[in-house]
């Protein structure tokens, strides 16, 4: 039962990041929101978290990155939301 409930964690947590920066709508998050609508798509198709795990990384770092350079744009929840669902993989 922990297994279907840390996917859905992580799968919660990535959602709400490609949401933010679907937000954001800068040009230069694209590819990280384009890789995570892709893995979020997969996922839902098969199942099979990793994706999800490697791609929440990535948009980890990114979002740390923009609260970083403007304090506002991002959530500490986010953020904290994001860690947790990847540190209980």
């Amino acid at each position: 039962m922990g297994d279907i409930k840390q996917k859905l964690k992580i799968e919660k947590a990535c959602e709400a990041a490609f949401e933010k920066f679907k937000k954001i709508g800068d040009e230069k998050y694209s590819e990280v929101q384009s890789k995570l609508e892709y893995v979020l798509g997969s996922y839902r198709y098969d199942g099979n978290p990793v994706g999800l795990y490697e791609m929440g990384e990535m948009a980890l770092n990114t979002l740390q990155k923009i609260k970083k350079a403007k304090p506002r744009a991002v959530s500490k929840k986010l953020i904290d939301d994001l860690q947790k669902a990847l540190k209980e993989k």
